[in-house]
């Protein structure tokens, strides 16, 4: 099976009300479905753009005032998807729990109106300490048309055992939208999700925000890149990248995935990194 991703280097800036962020993202989209795209990435944190709206005295909105535009963010998506005939990774918007918690959440939407959401598992010390987050208490993989995905955001693909476990349950590819300041974080992100695509032998797409909030805290500085990773086998580019943005700039990437190149490396590539694992000594957890 073949179907075609795109992910899109999101360029944040200061906006002036929710039609200004529906403008934006609705020219990703545009863009994606004239590239015939069946799945479409947008990266980790694009809503905090949405904190630059301010309140009466022109204050960037606090991290907790986020939950109050799910609802027009669902819609927004939803009707992006069902439009576009397109499955839809809404990147991460920061969603409130029965409970109170704030949760870091990624959402797809498939163009039939269903909607899915899988929390962030591994918070990062920002998340926890200046944004009072919590962790999601689980691990979801996803049945669409093209095959099992799994969604892990940013600092999760930074932990291998949570991605071994969404291969043990059947996901072919990881959606990872992604938001660092810097290119440490970055390079953090990058070189672990190529590990992953090695040992798990699956397909990575990965995106970061670009640009800057200049209202907004912890979000005044982005370094971000999209790309399409790969195993690094013979059926695969060399490099384990497939396609890859220029940093730092507006724009969106296009790949056509293989999911037949998956199971023939795991059956007899190369290497067989995912037939090889020891399981007798470390389970698949899940």
């Amino acid at each position: 099976m073949k179907y075609r991703v795109s992910a899109v280097q999101y360029h944040l800036e200061d906006i002036n009300s929710f039609a200004d962020f529906a403008a934006q993202v609705t020219h990703y989209a545009r863009n994606a479905a004239e590239y015939g795209v069946q799945f479409l990435l947008f990266p980790e944190f694009l809503t905090t753009q949405l904190l630059s709206i301010g309140d009466e005295q022109g204050n960037a909105l606090p991290i907790d005032r986020l939950p109050d535009f799910t609802d027009e963010y669902e819609e927004l998506f939803k009707a992006l998807a069902a439009e576009y005939n397109m499955f839809i990774v809404g990147g991460t918007h920061v969603v409130q729990s029965t409970d109170g918690k704030l949760r870091n959440t990624a959402y797809l939407f498939q163009p039939d109106g269903a909607i899915h959401t899988q929390a962030k598992i591994h918070l990062t010390p920002t998340e926890v300490e200046e944004w009072n987050m919590s962790p999601g208490d689980g691990l979801d993989v996803f049945d669409t048309p093209f095959g099992k995905i799994a969604m892990l955001t940013c600092y999760d693909i930074e932990f291998p055992e949570i991605v071994r476990m969404a291969r043990a349950k059947g996901a072919d590819v990881i959606f990872c939208p992604s938001c660092t300041d810097d290119r440490h974080g970055f390079y953090r992100v990058r070189y672990c999700a190529h590990a992953r695509a090695v040992e798990n032998q699956v397909y990575i797409v990965t995106t970061g925000t670009t640009g800057s909030l200049r209202k907004v805290d912890f979000m005044r500085a982005n370094y971000g890149q999209a790309a399409v990773i790969t195993p690094n086998d013979i059926p695969f580019p060399p490099r384990g990248i497939m396609s890859e943005g220029t940093e730092n700039h507006d724009m969106l990437i296009v790949a056509d995935l293989d999911l037949q190149l998956l199971h023939d490396v795991r059956l007899s590539g190369s290497v067989t990194t995912w037939r090889d694992r020891r399981t007798d000594l470390y389970p698949d957890w899940f």
